[in-house]
């Protein structure tokens, strides 16, 4: 028999025994989780275990899943461009994207694996373009997805990129700039 519970946000899934393998007596709990557990559905697997009479166990003891990693690229917004692009003691490079945009969905899993790849070496945000008009005025950003390197609180001359483009172009785009500003 299979159930489901929720535990909002997170669903687990189970196999449970049958029925008749369960006493009267036992109880199925599913504890809250914790934003701290999210991170991992190994973690997760200890929260739902089976009670029966004195003795409990895990219902996914010893299971072995991937984990879930959290997404590379960070969303700024107006107020923190400052603090997090300006005034950042290594390189960030900046992606304004929409999204209504087409291409800026279709380029979004090759940044979020390239911002993975690429974090001990620099830092990768996300601007929304409705949200933020005082930058894309500001940094006159005409076309989308658009990317600006930024160092040293100045923008990387040449850095500036528009339109959706492959992931092999877009790390050879990211290793240039890199070796760029390394030997500037």
């Amino acid at each position: 028999m299979n159930a489901i519970f929720s535990s909002s946000p997170v669903l687990l899934r189970s196999s449970l025994p049958p029925a008749r393998a369960v006493s009267p007596a036992a109880s199925i709990t599913a504890k809250p989780l914790s934003w701290s557990h999210h991170t991992s559905a190994a973690a997760n697997l200890h929260r739902l275990s089976l009670r029966s009479g004195r003795r409990s166990r895990s219902l996914f003891a010893g299971a072995v899943l991937p984990t879930i990693r959290c997404g590379g690229i960070q969303e700024i917004g107006e107020t923190e461009f400052s603090s997090t692009v300006l005034e950042s003691d290594r390189p960030v490079l900046v992606e304004f994207v929409a999204t209504w945009c087409g291409p800026c969905r279709l380029i979004y899993p090759a940044m979020e694996s390239l911002a993975q790849e690429y974090s001990d070496r620099m830092t990768v945000v996300k601007i929304d373009h409705d949200a933020n008009p005082r930058l894309i005025e500001e940094y006159k950003v005409y076309g989308l997805p658009s990317f600006i390197l930024f160092k040293n609180g100045k923008e990387v001359p040449g850095s500036r990129r528009e339109g959706a483009i492959t992931k092999a172009k877009l790390k050879e785009y990211i290793d240039s700039l890199l070796n760029t500003i390394s030997v500037a």
